[in-house]
């Protein structure tokens, strides 16, 4: 058996035709500065290859659902294992993905409530038992005399499949009728059912009329229980004028003749229709017309166009708009010159939500002269309601949504499952109360469960499993979560963190783990947690491979590979390779360099004093305990704090939500806060996150930055485009003129491959040049459009060095750390730490105002020590502007760089939520029970 994975002649992207070994069964750590090729050597060489090989040896039919990978250009690689690669993509943005659901606890949960759950009447809340034939005769005979009924013997309920076997076998059995998915039919002319169908069926076991006789209750005795051992111990009856009553000898409260069926998993479950909420369909939230949304700004008034609505803008004096609101301020005592703020209460209620039966006069110019008619207003949020059902138009609906907001769903509040599965208990707690636990609490709830006889031999195996789940989701540092916490509102650290997780939980061995940088959004505190989970994986038996910046994991690895030793054209060789020690004696290592302590990023002499303060009261999103913060204006500001215990909620959710809707006018929603102090100190707000900077392929740095804009202008003003009549659109590949037809600009070709997944392949007319020839002709100091785009930002600067605008662009693009991006490199294939560094570039080459305020949230995502170093003098460019910076990070050197600490805790999730500490570094480092200050001292 191969001790090494053997990599020989690896090319992909950068990489320079290296080769090298890994340990198998074993810790290693792939390293380098940002674009030097970690990635293209652990994910597109190694995770692809075997990959590739793993799906090889599936049949033919199983590969097309799976899709072909390509062969990674590399000579060979020996002793691979099947990989998996668990990296930074967030979970999905499933609205009904949960924390519980995708690490499959959820599953167990519905399992065990099910089997030993306790169920209890939704209405009056009594534990509730099984009904007798006598009881069920009981109910029916309450019912007044001559009431028509049947009673009906539900067989199948929302099973796939036709069902042709049991429909014969109730007609040989002597019944007449049947009702099929809710449609009567005569048993001899049942349709044929769609296999692929759910369906539900129910005999008719006998019709009757309600009579106060004996032999009328004899007679509906006995159609119960044949009806009950058809339908497995339901029954329907259905007396036509008043509706229909399931009745269960299974479970029914005797107090308000609730019945709820016979508990099974998939009753537990909000993503099917057995046991999800109706209200919101298993969702826990609702769409509604918000007043926020349709009045963003309530000092102005209708005619200066408060609403800008479609349809109810009142701007225009002989609108129909204008017209209506008149009217109605004749009646409620307002003019369309009144503030908003000014209108009384009955005055707003009326505009938002219509005069009801009360009618409001309409004096309007008709062809003969003026007329008048009387009419109710059906109200502004009613309206919007009524067009966003009946639209059939995606854009409309899209457009309507704008003047939503999220509400929790009243019938269920929030808790996703209809009301029969909510009112089960086990332990006293229904399965949505455990769900709202924190991942901690649901452990100590779980191991302090006192259960007797059956239910504890039924429920052992259950619960070992929650808790080998809950405990593996503890040991990752994520205790704070809630099980009911939404998949989509989890950083990529934490959806990485969880798929972890969810391997370990697997219990494989003989694989290869590729992870990309599973340390981020970690705080130091949980570090440890986070490495003693990598060690468990690697001591199961795998091969463990992470990509990786964090000194504390080097150092716990057993090997470590360090790319570089620049980025781009100046990466893809292997530095130095060995454990930490090795690593540290290379001098040609970067690494190295940082490892040993050679090289250090400095703590500033002197900190800023704030210009100002910006502050924020009462906040109380999600966690945060009623809280006041005061952020510094004019300095940088670090948000500290370990996972979970509120940072992005207030800065994210409170700060920049609110800011934007104040200075941007942008239509966000903040979270709970009372006041906000200091807006008149800035005049805009800039969010630098890491979501992609464009959805498809045709935008990319140069069209982000503004740089092709810039660059189309310079071609055009060629002498040889000039003779040709040439404007700078035509050197645009978006539009038609210049680009090349075949591909309409893409470069690229789709071929579709049916068994196969879509090829794509260079255009064979323009040979992945994007233009025709005409306009490739075309040159400036001897290269073409195409071949400019594909220059580096390092080969840029140099080559249009006479030109200040375009440097200027080019170079704050360098001062981040992107000299080895592409210009023309498509937005798709960025990392989001890259696609931040663009937007940050960007920012940097605008003239500064000095009254704006940047927000980043964990900028140094991806970043090797000397890049985090780069990073940092940016940021301090930015504030020595004037402007403020605010950034949410866990990096120390960032953190003991930054002016300003604001750091929250002390723990995550309801543990979390309060200033532990705030100030200077040094200050911060003073405070007793802050564990960022902890860590910090041993930095400064």
């Amino acid at each position: 058996m191969n001790e090494f994975l053997k990599i020989r002649g690896a090319r992909e992207h950068n990489l320079k035709n290296i080769s090298l070994q890994i340990p198998r069964d074993k810790l290693t750590v792939i390293t380098g500065l940002s674009g030097s090729g970690k990635s293209s050597l652990a994910f597109d060489t190694i995770y692809a290859e075997g990959q590739r090989r793993y799906v090889e040896s599936l049949t033919s039919y199983a590969r097309q659902f799976l899709g072909q990978m390509d062969k990674p250009d590399v000579d060979a690689i020996e002793g691979l294992s099947p990989a998996i690669s668990i990296d930074q993509k967030t979970t999905g943005r499933n609205p009904r993905s949960t924390v519980g659901t995708v690490t499959e606890v959820h599953d167990y949960l519905r399992l065990l409530w099910a089997r030993i759950g306790v169920p209890h009447c939704p209405v009056c809340g009594r534990e509730i038992r099984k009904q007798s034939v006598d009881e069920i005769v009981d109910a029916v005979c309450a019912a007044p005399e001559g009431t028509r009924m049947q009673v009906l013997s539900p067989l199948v309920r929302g099973r796939k499949g036709e069902h042709k076997d049991l429909l014969s076998s109730a007609r040989k059995s002597g019944y007449v009728r049947v009702r099929i998915d809710g449609e009567m039919y005569d048993l001899e002319d049942t349709p044929e059912l769609d296999k692929k169908k759910k369906h539900t069926i129910e005999i008719v076991v006998d019709r009757l009329i309600r009579r106060d006789t004996d032999e009328f209750r004899h007679r509906l005795a006995e159609d119960v229980e044949t009806a009950a051992v058809r339908g497995a111990g339901l029954v329907i009856i259905d007396c036509m004028d008043k509706g229909e009553t399931l009745y269960s000898m299974n479970y029914a409260c005797p107090d308000c003749g609730v019945s709820i069926e016979e508990l099974e998993p998939r009753m537990f479950s909000f993503n099917s229709p057995y046991g999800a909420c109706p209200g919101c369909s298993g969702l826990g939230i609702r769409m509604k017309i918000s007043r926020e949304a349709i009045f963003p700004d309530e000092r102005v008034t209708l005619r200066e166009g408060a609403m800008n609505l479609m349809g109810f803008n009142a701007a225009e004096d002989n609108g129909i708009a204008a017209q209506y609101f008149g009217a109605m301020g004749k009646k409620y005592g307002f003019t369309l010159d009144t503030p908003l703020e000014e209108i009384n209460g009955e005055g707003m209620d009326a505009l938002l939500y219509g005069t009801g039966d009360e009618k409001i006069s309409i004096t309007y110019e008709g062809a003969r002269g003026m007329r008048e008619y009387t009419t109710s207003f059906e109200g502004i949020i009613p309206t919007l309601e009524r067009r966003y059902k009946e639209t059939t138009s995606d854009a409309m609906k899209q457009a309507y949504e704008e003047y939503m907001a999220e509400e929790t769903c009243p019938e269920c509040g929030g808790q996703r499952l209809k009301a029969e599965a909510r009112a089960v208990t086990v332990g006293g707690k229904s399965l949505p109360e455990v769900s709202d636990m924190s991942i901690q609490q649901a452990r100590e709830f779980f191991a302090n469960l006192e259960l007797s006889g059956n239910d504890r031999i039924i429920a052992a195996q259950i619960l070992k499993e929650i808790d080998a789940r809950l405990g593996f989701l503890c040991d990752v540092g994520l205790e704070y979560l809630t099980l009911s916490r939404g998949a989509g509102t989890l950083s990529g650290g934490e959806a990485q963190r969880i798929r972890l997780a969810t391997q370990i939980g697997s219990a494989l061995m003989g694989v290869m783990y590729i992870l990309d940088e599973p340390s981020i959004g970690l705080h130091q505190r949980d570090n440890a947690k986070l490495i003693a989970t990598l060690r468990r994986m690697r001591d199961l038996g795998n091969t463990v491979i992470v990509v990786e910046h964090d000194e504390e994991t080097m150092l716990a690895a057993d090997w470590i590979v360090d790319v570089g030793p620049g980025a781009g054209l100046h990466g893809g060789y292997i530095v130095a390779e060995g454990t930490a020690d090795d690593i540290r004696a290379c001098p040609e290592s970067l690494t190295g360099q940082y490892l040993s302590g050679k090289k250090v990023i400095p703590v500033p002499a002197k900190r800023r004093k704030p210009t100002g303060w910006l502050t924020v009261r009462g906040a109380e999103e999600h966690n945060l305990k009623h809280i006041d913060v005061r952020i510094p204006l004019g300095v940088l500001t670090c948000v500290t704090g370990v996972s979970g215990s509120g940072k992005s909620s207030l800065v994210n959710e409170i700060i920049y939500k609110n800011l934007a809707r104040k200075l941007n006018r942008a239509k966000t929603r903040p979270g709970r806060f009372e006041s906000m102090e200091g807006l008149e100190l800035l005049d805009k707000i800039i969010m630098i996150d890491q979501s992609p900077i464009g959805r498809t392929p045709r935008s990319n740095p140069a069209t982000y930055t503004g740089l092709f804009d810039l660059i189309r202008k310079l071609f055009a003003l060629s002498p040889e485009a000039k003779a040709r009549g040439y404007k700078e659109n035509r050197f645009s590949f978006n539009v038609k003129g210049g680009r090349c037809e075949a591909c309409q600009g893409d470069g690229m070709k789709r071929i579709e491959m049916h068994f196969l997944p879509d090829l794509y392949v260079p255009c064979d007319v323009c040979h992945g040049r994007r233009y025709n020839r005409e306009t490739l002709e075309v040159t400036w100091q001897g290269k073409n459009i195409s071949e400019v785009l594909d220059m580096t930002v390092e080969e840029a600067l140099g080559f249009f060095e006479n030109h200040p605008q375009i440097t200027r662009k080019l170079e704050t693009l360098y001062d981040v750390g992107l000299g080895y991006m592409k210009l023309g490199q498509a937005s798709t294939t960025l990392s989001g730490g890259e696609a931040q560094r663009v937007k940050l570039a960007t920012e940097l080459s605008r003239r500064a105002t000095g009254k704006t305020i940047y927000l980043l949230d964990e900028p140094t995502t991806g970043l090797h020590m000397a890049d985090v170093d780069r990073l940092i003098q940016v940021l301090q460019r930015l504030t020595d502007a004037g402007n403020s910076v605010l950034v949410i990070e866990h990096n120390l050197d960032v953190i003991k760089v930054s002016d300003h600490i604001i750091d929250l805790g002390p723990e995550g999730g309801s543990g979390g939520g309060t200033v532990v500490a705030e100030g200077t570094p040094e200050q911060v480092a003073a405070v007793k029970g802050s564990y960022t200050g902890e860590y910090l001292k041993k930095v400064l």
